[in-house]
């Protein structure tokens, strides 16, 4: 697919078949995600690769926009390590930046998925390091549900004019 293709075509999927995805299309994935760029390129990033049903169950339980997550064919959770972080603030938008590479790359070979927030909610935070037995210097920072879409969107055209200044405001 096309670049431009997938950035105006690529929605969020909150309904799928439940089917597992393949080991292949998960590589996909995780390459997808550790192409992205970060400041100073120190990618801080760790992904978190949950397939386990009764896990993603306990996951869908703790999160409330999260509840299609049994249903997906994985969750990747993306992490940051505060180890790695130069200046408060860079780890959010460098694993923010590997979050959208892979939910591109899921439109890319056919597969849905939906971004749900993690970070900076504390007590999400909290929940998710938890369930997962992340270390004190990993934050989840969000949670991306993959899978077999069993719903189709039509692509929406969100350009707005008024938004877009030139030289200043």
């Amino acid at each position: 697919m096309d670049v431009i293709d997938a950035i105006l075509t690529r929605r969020s999927i909150r309904k799928f078949t439940g089917r597992v995805i393949s080991d292949d299309e998960l590589n996909v994935l995780l390459k997808a995600g550790f192409q992205a760029p970060s400041a100073h390129n120190l990618q801080p990033w760790h992904f978190v690769v949950v397939k386990d049903k009764e896990k993603l169950e306990k996951m869908a339980e703790k999160h409330p926009y999260a509840k299609m997550l049994p249903q997906s064919g994985c969750g990747i959770i993306v992490c940051g390590d505060i180890n790695r972080e130069t200046r408060e603030g860079f780890l959010v938008e460098d694993c923010s930046a590997a979050i959208q590479n892979i939910l591109l790359a899921a439109h890319g070979i056919g597969l849905g998925a939906v971004w749900c927030g993690i970070y900076p909610d504390a007590d999400r935070t909290k929940v998710f390091s938890e369930i997962l037995s992340l270390p004190d210097n990993i934050i989840p920072v969000g949670l991306i549900a993959v899978g077999y879409p069993n719903e189709e969107k039509s692509p929406q055209d969100r350009f707005d004019n008024t938004k877009v200044h030139y030289e200043k405001w």
